[in-house]
């Protein structure tokens, strides 16, 4: 490692993995340089073998991560953003009071049962618990592996088989639509049983 000046301004010179690290310090003090190459050499040291604190992070609550996380969930994915704020906004709380560190798989059996006892269905409390490992980070990888293991990562879902409706299901269904409050209801009626087009088309139709 060495420091050299040009001009008025400090730059520190090492090889690190390999590579030759040149960089200005951005100051003319001397000290000050020294302390910025000890910092860039950490950093490079820490990201190389993904070492680092995360014993703060681990005292979050989370509340707080949770907050974190709908920030950015909100720009890279605007479409979605609003059952994310639904599901996060269940997880908030039952377990926003909890630090990082607090979560384990007993927490999240109990988030599980009292969801139940709220009568969710279990599809939505999977969904739920999905985001809760995804704002845990690290900690939520190494988390789900260990409820994959013990059988508690996700509530079984009854598989319902559709049935068609009969030809007097659908008279009926039909009257019922024409006396509705709503107008759309008869024609997106009448798209489903003829058209064969996905609800969400029905719904971005004009």
């Amino acid at each position: 490692m060495s420091l050299f000046k040009r001009g008025n301004v400090w730059w520190y010179e090492f090889w690190f993995a390999g590579l030759r690290i040149r960089e200005s310090t951005k100051t003319s003090s001397k000290t000050l340089a020294a302390a910025a190459e000890q910092k860039r050499l950490r950093e490079l040291a820490q990201g190389f073998n993904n070492v680092e604190d995360t014993r703060r992070e681990r005292v979050r609550t989370i509340n707080e991560i949770a907050r974190d996380f709908l920030a950015s969930y909100r720009l890279r994915h605007p479409r979605s953003a609003t059952f994310a704020e639904y599901a996060i906004g269940h997880l908030r709380r039952l377990l926003g009071e909890r630090m990082l560190v607090d979560v384990n798989e007993q927490a999240v059996k109990q988030y599980q049962e009292a969801r139940l006892r709220e009568t969710a269905a279990p599809k939505s409390i999977n969904e739920e618990v999905g985001f809760l490992l995804r704002i845990m980070d690290e900690a939520g990888d190494a988390l789900r592996l260990r409820l994959r293991r013990r059988e508690l990562l996700k509530l079984r879902i009854e598989r319902q088989i559709g049935r068609a409706f009969s030809p007097e299901e659908k008279a009926r269904l039909m009257e019922c639509a024409k006396e509705a409050r709503s107008p759309q209801l008869y024609p997106a009626l009448m798209l489903a049983l003829n058209a064969g087009v996905r609800d969400a088309e029905m719904r971005n139709l004009t």
